[in-house]
C-alpha cells in the first residue's frame, strides 16, 4: 500500500486524529509500539490562517515520527486552501487530512467536520481546490453519511477519488451515530471491493483487539485501519495487533502477556507519558492532560475495591500524589 511516495507494510495500523488526546508525546509513544503513521490533533482551517497561537502550536510534528498527517477541518473553500498551504509551507507533513468525519455539535453544526456531509458539493469542492493547491498528499477522512436515510459512502468515495485525493478513511458510522452503538464495516466492505476504486481504503471504527484487526484486514479487505479510542491508557496496542497480525501467530490475546510486555512495564509507559506531558506543558495541566489515559487503560482492570483508589488517581493535582498511587497500583497488580 502506496500514499503518495510513502510505502506500507502488508497490515498497517495508523493512529487516528484525536482532539486532545494525539499530541507529539503521544504519538511519539505510538509510533515506538508500531502505529505505522500517526496524525496531529485536529486543526480549524479558520483559526490557522488567523495564526491563533494555539493552533498553530499543534502543526509541530518532527522527524522522529514520520510518516505523520496533519489534519485539518473548516468549510469555506478560500480558508481551507489557505490553510492547507500554511501546513505544507510551514510543518512539512507527509499527508494532509481533510476532516469532514467530526460529529461534535460545535464542529458538524456549523457545517464543518461531519456537517459537510449535508452539502457534498461543497465538500467536493474543498477537496478539489486543497488538491489543487499543495504538492503533499491530500487524504480524507469522513463517515458513511449524515444519518441511516443518508448513507452516500459509496458514491461519495468515487466522487472523491476523482477530485484527486490519495486515500480515503471511512468511519463505520453515520454522524447521526456519533460514538454509539457499533460500526458498521459492510459499507466500508462495499467501497473498498468497487472496481473503480484504486486509492488505498482505510477502516475505522471499533477497533479495539488484535482480534478485531484480523477480522477488519481479512473480512473487509481494507488496505489499512486507523485506531482511536482504544489507544486511551494502551499506546502499546500498536504493538500488540502488529504481533498479533505475524503470520502464524493466532493466539488469543490478554492484558497480562500480549506482546511479550507485562502489565508492570505498561504501567511504566503510562508514568513515562505522565512525566512527558508534565514536562511539555507544566505540572498541574500535564496531569489533567493525562487522566483521560489514566481513566480508560485497562490496566487496573484487575484490581479488586479499585473505586476508591481510581478517584484519588483522577483528583490528585500534583506528582507527589499521584506517582505513590500508581506505585500502590503496581504492588496490588503484582
Amino acid at each position: 500500500m502506496n500514499i503518495g511516495n510513502i510505502t506500507f507494510g502488508p497490515h498497517p495500523v495508523f493512529l487516528a486524529p484525536m482532539e486532545d488526546v494525539t499530541d507529539i508525546g503521544f504519538r511519539h509513544l505510538c509510533k515506538r509500539f508500531g502505529a505505522a503513521m500517526v496524525y496531529t490533533e485536529f486543526v480549524s482551517a479558520e483559526a490557522l490562517v488567523r495564526s491563533v497561537k494555539s493552533t498553530v502550536t499543534k502543526l509541530q510534528i518532527d522527524d522522529s515520527e514520520r510518516p505523520v498527517g496533519i489534519q485539518i477541518y473548516g468549510r469555506d473553500v478560500p480558508q481551507m486552501v489557505e490553510a492547507a498551504q500554511i501546513v505544507e509551507q510551514q510543518a512539512h507533513p507527509d499527508v494532509i487530512d481533510l476532516n469532514f468525519g467530526c460529529p461534535v455539535k460545535k464542529v458538524a453544526g456549523k457545517g464543518a467536520g461531519a456537517g459537510m456531509l449535508q452539502n457534498i458539493p461543497l465538500l467536493l469542492d474543498i477537496t478539489r481546490e486543497v488538491v489543487k493547491a499543495v504538492s503533499t498528499p491530500v487524504t480524507v477522512k469522513t463517515r458513511l453519511g449524515w444519518n441511516q436515510e443518508q448513507l452516500v459512502i459509496t458514491t461519495l468515495a468515487e466522487q472523491l477519488q476523482d477530485c484527486g485525493i490519495q486515500a480515503l478513511t471511512i468511519h463505520g458510522r453515520t454522524r447521526s451515530q456519533m460514538y454509539t452503538g457499533e460500526a458498521d464495516w459492510t459499507l466500508i466492505g462495499e467501497v473498498k471491493r468497487n472496481p473503480r476504486i484504486h486509492i488505498p481504503i482505510i477502516g475505522n471504527g471499533d477497533i479495539t483487539t488484535p482480534e478485531q484487526a484480523r477480522l477488519a484486514f481479512e473480512r473487509y479487505g481494507v488496505d489499512a485501519i486507523m485506531v482511536g479510542r482504544a489507544t486511551f491508557g494502551r499506546p502499546w496496542l500498536f504493538k500488540e495487533i502488529n504481533d498479533y497480525l505475524e503470520p502464524g501467530l493466532k493466539k488469543p490475546t490478554d492484558e497480562g502477556s500480549i506482546g511479550g510486555m507485562s502489565i508492570g512495564e505498561k504501567l511504566d509507559i503510562l508514568i513515562e507519558q505522565l512525566h512527558i506531558n508534565v514536562d511539555r506543558i507544566g505540572e498541574y495541566r500535564g496531569i489533567l492532560h493525562t487522566r483521560r489515559h489514566l481513566a480508560a487503560t485497562p490496566l487496573f482492570k484487575g484490581i479488586p475495591d479499585f473505586r476508591q483508589t481510581r478517584i484519588a488517581m483522577l483528583r490528585a493535582d500534583t506528582l507527589d500524589e499521584l506517582l505513590p498511587i500508581l506505585e500502590q497500583c503496581r504492588q496490588r497488580l503484582q
